[in-house]
């Protein structure tokens, strides 16, 4: 039995991306910043295929007698979540994408020019409570998958506490 991990680091859920070894948090917030669902991949991770399984974790409480709501209106994400086939499957749920497209580089945008406005300061606000309030989560030292993963619930709980009970 060993009491600290290996020097090499790793674990498991921890790839290379394109900036390192490392791991992604995934987050659906509301429109204050508060953290809704939250989910970690390995860095080199598909961004886009983590939206839908989080749309499915994630239920709305509308105030109103009757089920809840459980799809938001809308979706704003950034440039890493553009894909043709997510935004046809979000349109089919209902669910208008705000998501700011990929521009290759050298090539000019066909047509007018859109004014696209992507609203990312809730989601950076969310990130920022994580990185400001639990320490433990800007270096993951847990070895395994599911430790992290409760630590990030965790997280999100302590989030949330101040505002259920005052």
């Amino acid at each position: 039995m060993a009491l600290f991990p290996p020097l090499n680091g790793g674990g498991e859920g921890v790839a290379y991306g394109y900036k390192g070894k490392g791991i992604l948090i995934h987050s659906i917030t509301d429109a204050n910043g508060m953290p809704l669902v939250a989910i970690s991949t390995p860095a080199n991770g598909d961004e886009r295929q983590q939206v839908l399984p989080m749309l499915a974790q994630k239920e709305l409480a509308a105030g109103k007698q009757g089920n809840p709501k459980r799809r938001p209106k809308v979706l704003a994400a950034d440039k890493g979540y553009d894909a043709r086939w997510l935004r046809k499957r979000l349109r089919t749920k209902g669910i208008r994408p705000q998501i700011k497209k990929r521009h290759l580089k050298g090539k000019k945008p066909k047509g007018r020019p859109i004014k696209e406005i992507v609203p990312r300061y809730q989601q950076e606000r969310s990130f920022s409570w994580f990185q400001r309030k639990e320490r433990r989560l800007v270096v993951r030292w847990e070895r395994l998958k599911v430790c992290f993963d409760a630590f990030l619930l965790l997280a999100c709980s302590y989030i949330w506490f101040p505002k259920l009970v005052g």
